[in-house]
């Protein structure tokens, strides 16, 4: 198949799989004057239809010195569904390129695209999605469960790829910190790489401690993990900085704490029955599921410790009071910074009766 479409909103990986695709795809031995990369990121709508015909010229020119030739459009931020894409003069650029492509390409001659977005709505979507080799590969969401064993699945390959090995809390610390940004995850591995040298392979904590820049999810483990530890101070810190960057107290509550409270219920619950698989069916059924159904255990695993300096009635009305402070900032005028520090201090407070 002439034609090959890699797109997502995972646009670290995105580059990495089209950049890989391109390398199989060229002939042995061509150079940069047999194949044709055209920079795909557009300032405007006038712009997005210039590149396509960049494209649709290089497609129908012949290499110079080799009937194989490649043509990448590369990085193309208006095949979406952002005001850029939707111009007419870009539309009407897309168009035109797909015309050419459905026409059948010299031989020797392959296309390939790589977008930011495609929208599936329009003609050039629909088409591309049925005849062409097309992959996708978008972020993983950090807010559904399971999502921390599909990131150290991403982890585990990239560190793999440089020869080395990291496993149990480091690779755990390592997700926490390091969040679910392909293009994240491969700088931090990177540093990692170089500091270790070829002195050993085995990531350790202290490693990834040392080196692993915190994220944006990485602060939000970070308060979660000063709730686990009833230490109001940290967490209180934490969400203040965020706030300071205008982060919504909403999404807050909903990214970091809830969660934490929640699975420290739920780890408690089951810590009295030693293991998921004792625990009666009637428990199994409300504990957090991943995508297929299965029982989120990365989560709780994550929260058993944290448990212990809680017990089961507390964290019970730990979960009412994140329920008023939930419903507070969303229907109340109170000051959303006040509704969180008050969240806090009633959760860490170790004088709470048991």
């Amino acid at each position: 198949m002439p034609v090959h479409v890699v797109t997502g909103t995972d646009e670290g990986r995105v580059s990495e799989e089209a950049a890989s695709l391109f390398e199989k795809l060229k002939a042995p031995g061509s150079d940069d004057f047999s194949n044709e990369v055209i920079e795909g990121v557009a300032d405007n709508a006038e712009d997005a239809f210039q590149k396509c015909s960049q494209a649709i010229e290089a497609l129908q020119t012949v290499g110079l010195f080799a009937a194989n030739k490649v043509v990448w459009l590369k990085g193309a931020n208006f095949f979406g569904t952002d005001r850029t894409s939707e111009a007419e003069r870009a539309v009407s650029g897309v168009e035109n390129l797909l015309e050419v492509l459905q026409d059948d390409l010299p031989d020797g001659v392959n296309f390939l695209l790589s977008a930011t977005g495609i929208n599936g709505v329009r003609r050039f979507g629909k088409w591309a999605k049925k005849n062409t080799s097309y992959q996708s590969f978008d972020k993983i969401d950090v807010s559904k469960e399971g999502w921390e064993e599909q990131v150290a699945r991403i982890v585990k390959r990239v560190a793999s790829e440089k020869g080395l090995n990291i496993q149990g809390e480091a690779l755990e610390l390592f997700v926490q910190r390091a969040g679910a940004a392909t293009r994240q995850i491969t700088n931090e591995i990177d540093k990692i790489d170089l500091y270790l040298g070829d002195s050993r392979r085995e990531v350790t904590v202290d490693d990834v401690t040392l080196m692993v820049s915190v994220s944006h999810k990485g602060v939000i483990w970070e308060i979660s993990r000063a709730v686990e530890k009833r230490n109001a101070k940290r967490a209180i810190e934490l969400i203040d900085s965020l706030l300071a960057k205008n982060e919504n107290a909403v999404g807050l509550i909903k990214a970091s704490i809830i969660p934490t409270v929640r699975n420290l219920f739920f780890a408690k619950l089951v810590s009295a029955y030693g293991s998921v698989s004792r625990a009666p069916a009637g428990v199994q059924a409300v504990l957090p599921k991943k995508k297929d159904g299965t029982v989120n255990t990365w989560g709780l695993k994550m929260a058993s410790a944290g448990a212990k300096n809680f017990t089961l009635p507390q964290l019970q009305q730990g979960m009412n009071d994140c329920l008023d402070a939930d419903k507070a900032l969303v229907t109340s005028g109170q000051d959303p910074r006040m509704v969180l520090h008050k969240l806090l201090i009633r959760l860490c407070d170790g004088k709470r009766a048991a």
